[in-house]
């Protein structure tokens, strides 16, 4: 549910419980309020500052989890990633997380320190930045399936979220009040579980996946170069196919919009496939990655706009983009999704 009480003294106490001897001079909010999550700079008297993240999205214990692998990632990533992604503050040996709970609200949040930000892309990329973004991306996953056997586990899984939706959706005024699509729902559960075990998803490495890679969130150097990222919001550790959903949108010939639908078809768009080849000279797929593109697009939608959607969105927002995916992305995306303009497009 939405955080709609007054969080800066529970973010006092929460800091005066990590270090009592800096004293707070003011805490602005500077969220977006699009999710749940709310963000906060917290300033000391001596001008310096920190950001928090408070969170009652999920559980503590995956926010907990997210933020130990991501701090051990961020503190791990060589040059040219080493002030990539934003560290988190340590109490001892451990990541500081305080969790605040009485009758009414039950929070957590982690503080950190501001990341470095430089350019953003604009809103349409020019082809050669697509193709430098492919090889970026590709540079990025790789680095980051490298660093895999030093990361904390992980718990959550696309198989989980997808058996927790199932167990779900019979539930009264679920989703989002909407009626009369639960069979639909579960018919692409079942769809995206048989594919998963068919094309060895199991089997995938699994590494760092950020998801959300709107151009709002991270920033590159003047000759394109990723240079930062920051909103973990969407974060896993999952196959690196997940992330590609998000590019083919940075990709897509329409550019950025206010306005947006998550529609599938940037998938075989030119644009996209230009940075999936620039990409696959760095970082090969296999076929059966490429096969999964589709499946990773069905669990976004089933996770990130149905089960998830009102945490992300605000409420009309949510519902119109549940309203698309019930009568137009789903119903159409197995016959509108064409894996073979990958394949022929790689050379597999």
């Amino acid at each position: 549910m939405a955080l709609k009480v007054d969080l800066q003294p529970i973010i006092e106490k929460g800091w005066y419980e990590y270090n009592p001897k800096r004293r707070i001079r003011k805490i602005e909010d500077l969220s977006v309020n699009v999710s749940t999550n709310k963000v906060f700079r917290v300033t000391f008297a001596d001008k310096s500052f920190v950001f928090v993240k408070v969170s009652n999205f999920g559980t503590f214990e995956n926010f907990k989890e997210d933020h130990q692998i991501i701090n051990v990632l961020a503190n791990n990533l060589e040059r040219p990633y080493d002030h990539f992604l934003s560290s988190s503050l340590m109490k001892g040996n451990e990541i500081y997380l305080y969790r605040y709970e009485d009758e009414f609200i039950d929070v957590w949040m982690v503080f950190y320190r501001a990341v470095r930000i430089n350019t953003s892309l604009p809103k349409r990329l020019s082809d050669d930045q697509v193709r430098i973004l492919g090889k970026e991306v590709a540079k990025f996953h790789k680095i980051c399936d490298e660093m895999t056997p030093v990361l904390p586990q992980s718990s959550k899984s696309l198989i989980k979220d997808i058996h927790q939706l199932q167990r779900r959706i019979d539930k009264p005024g679920y989703p989002m009040g909407l009626s009369g699509f639960n069979d639909l729902i579960k018919e692409h559960c079942h769809i995206f579980l048989d594919n998963a075990i068919n094309l060895g998803y199991n089997e995938f490495s699994k590494i760092p996946v950020f998801v959300d890679w709107n151009i709002g969130n991270f920033s590159v150097r003047e000759n394109g170069t990723l240079f930062s990222r920051w909103d973990y919001d969407w974060f896993r550790m999952s196959s690196r196919v997940l992330d590609f959903y998000s590019f083919s949108r940075v990709c897509s010939d329409i550019g950025d919009k206010t306005d947006f639908s998550y529609t599938f078809s940037q998938l075989n768009e030119p644009r996209f496939l230009e940075f999936l080849k620039e990409y696959h000279k760095v970082f090969p797929l296999t076929r059966n990655e490429v096969l999964f593109m589709k499946e990773a697009y069905r669990f976004f939608i089933l996770n990130y706009v149905i089960s998830n959607g009102r945490f992300f969105f605000n409420e009309g927002y949510a519902m119109k983009l549940q309203f698309e995916a019930f009568n137009d992305h789903l119903p159409n995306l197995d016959e509108g999704f064409n894996a073979e303009v990958i394949l022929g497009a790689l050379g597999l």
